[in-house]
């Protein structure tokens, strides 16, 4: 498969689909007359003799020092090298494969100065199916995600690793199994491609699109809850939520109340003398509709980031000007970050609720632990207690990292974002909450199985169909980690997400 990168154009479905499949890339043809013309801008200055920050000067505390032009493209050379200082296990090729797309629609924007030759050496890399070696720490999110890009950039310069078909090897292997070149980087190009939000970004986007995948199954599998529960529809009535007015909170009621339309256990139930339903089965809608109102705000910036010139210093050539700034400073992307993560710790957090209140007997009328013969059966009981476990973890991991900083570059970089850290722990957090919702969907299956010969919606026993493929009733105690395991793989796979995604950013129009 092929696609095209409208530089600056990207939208939030076309990165989702980048994510999860691997395509060859190319660049609209128009981009070709821009990224010339961006060049000649630096190819004068050199030919000038001018000194200008980032062409033929030293980088951060070293801006003024001016470099020959016999030494410009060692001068790039040497950036690379010395800024490959990444440390940890290397990020993974869904990530690396949307920071491949972000840096290419960047560059072909017309404000970096790279030659056109570099840009075909870069795709022709990408394209060869050399996935770069990035490790995943050593960014501060400021001055661009410096270390990991560097390491991305070795790797087309024929230094450090990368892998290759998923086998590891030297980067210098790997181009000449595949039939191509180390390539030299000239003037201005190292810093075009080490200053950038690009790694921060990816990371955050790969966040944005499992949140979209765990939020979806959470309404899917709070929905199931309520009606293992046998609760209460009513807090799903469209006019509560539009007397309040908040805009994820009626949206996401409709969801619920169309998932739980035609449910018999609900009409079996319907002049039941219970009143009122706990708070993490009633008040889901008020705790969904905010996180998704969080979702998409997080998404309308990573989106405007993803489309983003973020290196230093920008080109342009309706007049000649060179002017540096700090568009590589990544806080738009850490805050964006930072309300993924309050939001998926919500979801988590009343997901184990959730499941907490089915394996009570006092709270559900269920059998304890959601198993028959409980007392020699422990049923649900340790499932809740991991998903406790992993919420608890969450909490922690929800602290804010955009409101960390600390100086670097002997001060000259003085403020700094966090960004990619705050960008790199949402994936555990969401490994976190897709096992919580998982634990949930098996215990609300579970519930279902004991409200026979009632069934729920048609919508939702196609979920319940579902995860009855994959994993059993439970009958009695048996080797439990490997059903929470497929669930979780399910979940992460967008599996419940069919009836939810039309309302979350990357399926919304653009």
């Amino acid at each position: 498969m092929r696609f095209e990168i409208n530089p600056g154009h990207l939208t939030l479905n076309q990165l989702r689909s980048l994510y999860r499949n691997e395509k060859q890339l190319s660049v609209l043809d128009d981009a070709w007359d821009v990224i010339r013309a961006s060049r000649k801008v630096v190819d004068d200055i050199t030919e000038e003799g001018r000194t200008v920050y980032g062409i033929n000067t030293g980088f951060g505390l070293l801006a003024q020092t001016s470099i020959s032009s016999d030494e410009l493209e060692l001068l790039q050379s040497n950036l690379v090298l010395s800024h490959s200082t990444g440390i940890g296990k290397p990020l993974d090729d869904d990530v690396v494969r949307l920071i491949y797309a972000l840096k290419i629609s960047s560059l072909a924007q017309g404000h970096s100065g790279i030659r056109a030759s570099t840009m075909e050496a870069f795709l022709a890399f990408i394209n060869a199916g050399i996935i770069a070696e990035i490790p995943e720490k050593g960014s501060v999110g400021a001055s661009g995600d410096l270390a990991p890009l560097a390491h991305m950039t070795a790797a087309l310069m024929g230094e450090g690793f990368v892998r290759l078909d998923g086998e590891r090897m030297s980067a210098a292997d790997a181009l000449i199994k595949v039939g191509l070149e180390r390539h030299s980087l000239s003037s201005k190009e190292g810093l075009a491609f080490l200053n950038g939000t690009q790694v921060s970004t990816a990371l955050a986007l790969k966040g944005l699109f499992q949140v979209e995948d765990i939020f979806a199954a959470a309404v899917v599998a709070g929905s199931l809850s309520v009606d293992a529960l046998m609760g209460s529809v009513a807090p799903f009535d469209a006019r509560i939520h539009i007397a309040r007015g908040q805009p994820g909170q009626i949206t996401v009621a409709a969801k619920y109340k169309d998932l739980l339309q035609d449910s018999e256990i609900n009409l079996a139930h319907h002049d039941c003398d219970k009143v009122q339903d706990p708070y993490s089965f009633r008040c889901q809608p008020q705790v969904m509709g905010a996180a998704l109102d969080l979702i998409h705000s997080a998404a309308h910036t990573l989106l405007i980031e993803a489309n983003a010139v973020t290196d230093n210093p920008l080109i342009f050539t309706d007049n000649g000007d060179v002017i540096s700034g700090g568009n590589f400073h990544a806080e738009p992307v850490a805050f964006a970050a930072d309300i993924l993560a309050m939001a998926i710790s919500e979801i988590a957090s009343i997901s184990e609720r959730r499941l907490a209140v089915l394996v009570d007997p006092k709270m559900s009328d269920l059998p304890a632990f959601l198993v028959k013969n409980s007392g020699v059966n422990s049923g649900f009981m340790i499932a809740q207690v991991s998903a406790a476990a992993l919420v608890s973890e969450n909490k922690t991991m929800a602290h804010p990292s955009s409101v960390d900083s600390i100086p670097t570059s002997a001060n000259q970089e003085d403020h700094v974002s966090m960004a990619t850290y705050g960008a790199r722990r949402l994936m555990d957090m969401c490994e976190n909450s897709a096992a919580v919702i998982a634990i949930e969907l098996l215990a609300a299956a579970q519930g279902i199985d004991f409200r026979a010969p009632h069934k729920t919606s048609s919508k939702l026993q196609n979920y319940y169909n579902l995860i009855r493929k994959n994993v059993p009733h439970y009958t009695v105690d048996h080797y439990f980690a490997p059903d929470i395991d497929r669930a979780t793989k399910m979940v992460l796979a967008g599996q419940f997400a069919a009836d939810v995604l039309d309302i979350l950013p990357s399926k919304v129009a653009q």
